[in-house]
């Protein structure tokens, strides 16, 4: 293969940056967080790295390069960079779906345990030196229910099934499998969401899930029920679980992310009690940024071998 120019947008000090010596000889790498230079650089990639999870540089460089023939975006998440111009091109572009599923899941059932066994209040009697035995809840039996029930909500179900739970799941438009669980369709929404005992968000922000579960939606659920969200945050409208939350409406939530991050300083879910709060990092083990990498770099592999890439995106459907 002639010679490539790769252009990483990122720091050229982070550490998953050695990764890219694994590349062939004749790929040129340029790395680089500075505006300017990657304007500078940016006509030059045959390929355009997001290695840094800068979404609003990569929306100012992207259209500058103009002879790209692929793009990869290390985080699953691709809506921070589909601009007009990303969607409307023809470049493919790929994204590092399904690296951190299995770590994510353990999130899912570790949320689930919290509040089925009560450690907060475990931890809260232990730091007053306080004996009070209480009742807790079995998890097995209960029953989870999944929007977005892509691999990542695969993985959880499989996860949950472990432990004895029941699972059901949201189908949006392809027909079940024969291994899933019982699908309910968008219009049967909130007959699933009133037998759930936990509910899982594990979807995409898209148009179609933007504001998914308002407050009907919240209400249609137990008042034993907790929300987990490892999706996306604004598939929750915000407000409306402040106020499930606050007023008991439902028991509790387990959140991953979030409208906006960071949290700003106040905001409601810092104090709620019923909330179990993951500042976004619910998935980063040791060496997390290295695995998204690592995916980056075996799509290379696939790229330089003219075999077809992984991961490829539906810019259109925003996934």
């Amino acid at each position: 293969m002639r010679p490539l120019t790769l252009v990483v947008i990122g720091d050229p000090n982070a550490p998953q940056m050695r990764l890219l010596k694994q590349l062939p000889q004749q790929v040129e790498v340029i790395v680089s967080d500075n505006l300017d230079q990657l304007r500078t650089i940016a006509p030059q990639a045959d390929i355009l790295l997001n290695g840094g999870f800068h979404h609003a540089l990569f929306r100012h460089v992207f259209p500058l390069a103009t002879k790209a023939q692929w793009v990869h975006n290390m985080s699953t998440g691709v809506e921070g960079i589909l601009s007009p111009e990303a969607v409307a091109s023809p470049i493919p572009l790929t994204n590092g779906r399904g690296v951190f599923n299995s770590i994510l899941a353990e999130f899912v059932i570790a949320a689930v345990l919290y509040f089925a066994k009560d450690f907060r209040r475990m931890i809260r009697n232990q730091s007053a030196g306080t004996w009070s035995p209480f009742d807790v809840l079995a998890a097995r039996g209960a029953t989870l229910a999944i929007i977005g029930y892509g691999n990542l909500g695969r993985e959880a179900a499989h996860l949950a099934t472990a432990i004895g739970m029941k699972v059901v799941a949201l189908r949006r438009n392809a027909a079940p499998a024969s291994d899933d669980p019982y699908m309910y369709t968008r219009d049967r929404l909130h007959e699933m969401l009133a037998i759930c005992d936990y509910l899982l968000i594990a979807a995409p922000d898209t148009p179609e899930t933007k504001g998914m579960i308002g407050e009907p939606e919240l209400n249609a659920l137990k008042p034993e029920a907790v929300v987990i969200n490892i999706g996306r945050g604004p598939i929750i409208v915000e407000s409306a679980l402040v106020r499930s939350l606050e007023t008991h409406r439902i028991k509790g939530a387990a959140l991953d992310v979030f409208d906006r991050e960071p949290l700003p300083f106040g905001h409601p879910f810092y104090r709620l009690e019923n909330v179990l709060l993951s500042p976004h990092c619910a998935d980063h083990i040791p060496g997390w940024v290295d695995l998204a990498m690592n995916k980056f770099l075996e799509n290379f592999q696939r790229f330089w071998n003219h075999e077809p890439l992984e991961n490829i995106v539906d810019k259109q459907a925003g996934y």
